[in-house]
């Protein structure tokens, strides 16, 4: 991994990857009416946990539109491994690929080799987790290294309806340098 680290309140990097339908999309802008926006960053295909965890976000996903959150997923799988991999999937929010070595390393993402061609063809992003607000800056940030290390989504999300409340007043954290 590059040491490179992105900071919470920094305002998320241009990336572009592809959509489902293979058109070019800006990873940190949003697609629908939301003002913010969850971005998962996910191993891939191969990843039985990821499969799992994007599963079980779908439970939140109406909870998170409630907020005004839009809620999109990535990895670096190809076109082909992700068509293959929503056969798996039972998940209704964007799913995006082809993020590249240089895209997560801007990301600050933890990056892997595969053990095998088993397992799959080329490098992959560990999980992360970016919570963009609406004025396109990292409100809450979450790398990990393996994946089994993620935040527990009804913890995330009841702790978002606690931020998204207006009457808390609830600043970006962990910007003291």
């Amino acid at each position: 991994m590059s040491d490179r680290k992105i900071s919470s309140a920094a305002v998320f990097p241009d990336i572009s990857v592809k959509s489902a339908d293979n058109t070019d999309v800006l990873l940190g802008q949003r697609q629908s009416e939301s003002s913010w926006k969850m971005v998962v960053v996910y191993r891939g295909k191969h990843c039985p946990i990821c499969t799992k965890y994007l599963n079980e976000l779908e439970n939140y996903k109406q909870r998170l539109a409630d907020m005004d959150v839009e809620l999109v997923a990535v990895s670096a799988d190809s076109s082909e491994q992700l068509n293959e991999h929503k056969e798996q999937l039972e998940v209704s929010f964007a799913l995006y690929h082809s993020l590249s070595i240089e895209q997560m390393q801007t990301l600050g993402v933890y990056i892997s080799q595969p053990r095998s061609a088993k397992e799959t063809d080329h490098p992959f992003a560990e999980p992360a987790l970016f919570i963009i607000n609406g004025d396109g800056r990292i409100q809450i940030v979450d790398i990990a290294n393996a994946p089994f290390s993620r935040p527990d989504p009804e913890i995330l999300v009841s702790g978002l309806e606690f931020i998204r409340d207006p009457e808390n007043d609830y600043p970006i954290r962990g910007t003291y340098s």
